[in-house]
């Protein structure tokens, strides 16, 4: 396992996010597969019956992606302290968490996906395959709350890498099966969900195969495992408020997808599209802002206040000027790429979809702030701030939602992101200002007792 509370600060942070971003853009290749597979070889209805249910899957697995970050934010502080009792208390903790969060939303998720559909006025044509393909991906929750809360406590031990190789061998199996499941089972739609969940159990195995393997500070017993409500108090008020800030993030995007939807197919398609070139191309973005949560926890248990402030100024400039970069590189070659996709022949789709570069792709390096600064804030412990600034988020989506897309169509729905996202950092920065003046106290306090920093 892997200290960041000592050594250079931009160098650990480069040399921890460059496995986290490629792990990350494994995983966002699950997703990519499954679009071009279907898309190219079932359709463009088939297409746009997966993208409708972007915003609902987001809904759920994002609650995953948040709470397990959250849960893994007290396991960092303990290894930070070199406490490792601590730490298997946290991993314990997380475990039942995260077992109990499953069954209750896996059976909301399942019961849920029809009505939900409906009431996001998801068109008659793709209403089936959206529901086929959503079902079977909430069916598979369990192994994507699985993953991903392993996975984020290996990273809180400062090992990115573990998890990016278990992620390429994931990735690689997925797309064998939806080679498999709907080129020669003709599964359709719900082949390209079966293939996703199982490529998502094979790499939790190979998570726990890893742990018990290979990472002692992590191997806990039966006796590790009794409950212990202190802990598990403590887990859930890091966890749930980052697995509902993801969640109220989400219901912003169902809001767009509920105007999206009617204005049609081509529509759906397009955005479907378009996101996933998005989503792939602000990984940067998102993997520099999930080492900064590691960075911060681990530091702040550490007491290395200077090493934090250090840290967080040089990788926002970092993430800022990689984010523009590639936001000017997707305008210029954004058709392209949509084309991949669904082929030559859809111009009304990739005219739409340039669209949505245009608004967006511009404005990647104020994502960069916003990831940065937000996850900075949750491995210092702080969660009120940013939750306030997801709600702010979901105001903007709803505010576009309702009012920009019926008066501006495709465009006004491209605006959805960046208006949400300006209205995040008004949020994160007043408290980003304010917390950097406390550390910065605190870093003179320390030394001004004697303490290294």
């Amino acid at each position: 396992m892997h200290s960041m509370a000592s050594g250079k600060p931009l160098k650990l942070i480069i040399l921890f996010t460059i496995p986290l971003l490629i792990g990350n853009v494994f995983q966002q290749l699950y997703s990519f597969m499954d679009a071009l597979f279907v898309g190219r070889f079932i359709g463009v209805n088939a297409l746009a019956s997966v993208g409708a249910t972007g915003s609902l899957t987001f809904l759920v697995i994002g609650f995953a992606q948040g709470t397990s970050s959250g849960l893994a934010i007290p396991t960092a502080q303990a290894f930070g302290a070199r406490d490792m009792k601590g730490g298997k208390r946290s991993f314990a903790a997380s475990i039942w968490i995260s077992l109990v969060l499953t069954l209750i939303i896996t059976v909301l998720a399942v019961l849920g996906t029809m009505p939900l559909l409906r009431i996001m006025q998801t068109p008659a044509s793709i209403i089936n395959g959206s529901a086929a393909f959503v079902r079977v991906i909430f069916l598979g929750f369990g192994a994507a709350m699985a993953f991903n809360m392993l996975s984020n406590q290996i990273r809180a031990l400062g090992d990115s890498r573990t998890p990016l190789i278990f992620l390429i061998i994931a990735c690689i199996v997925n797309i064998a099966l939806d080679f498999l499941f709907i080129l020669h089972l003709h599964m359709g739609v719900a082949g390209a969900g079966w293939a996703t969940v199982t490529a998502q159990v094979f790499s939790s195995i190979c998570c726990v195969w890893y742990i018990y393997r290979h990472i002692p500070e992590l191997q806990v017993r039966r006796k590790d495992m009794h409950i212990d409500m202190k802990e598990i108090t403590l887990q859930l008020k890091l966890g749930l408020p980052m697995g509902f800030q993801m969640s109220i993030i989400a219901i912003g995007a169902v809001i767009i997808q509920v105007m999206l939807n009617t204005l049609g197919t081509t529509a759906v398609a397009a955005y479907t599209a378009a996101g996933r070139i998005d989503q792939l191309a602000t990984m940067p973005a998102s993997s520099f802002g999930v080492t900064m949560a590691t960075y911060c926890a681990q530091n702040l248990g550490a007491r290395q206040f200077g090493r934090i402030r250090k840290g967080i100024k040089q990788t926002l400039w970092l993430n800022c000027s990689i984010s523009a970069v590639l936001g000017a590189l997707i305008i210029l070659f954004g058709k392209p790429l949509v084309n991949i996709f669904i082929g030559p022949n859809q111009p009304a789709v990739t005219n739409l979809a340039q669209t949505y570069f245009h608004f967006n792709s511009s404005m990647y390096w104020f994502l960069a702030i916003l990831f940065t600064v937000r996850y900075a804030l949750q491995g210092l412990g702080q969660t009120m701030v940013p939750t306030l600034a997801g709600i702010f988020e979901l105001i903007m989506r709803i505010v576009t939602g309702l009012g920009l897309v019926p008066l501006l169509g495709f465009m006004g729905a491209s605006m959805a992101n960046p208006l949400a996202w300006i209205g995040s950092v008004s949020v994160l920065i007043a408290s980003y200002v304010r917390t950097m003046k406390k550390l910065k106290q605190r870093e003179a306090d320390a030394l001004g007792q004697g303490t290294p920093q």
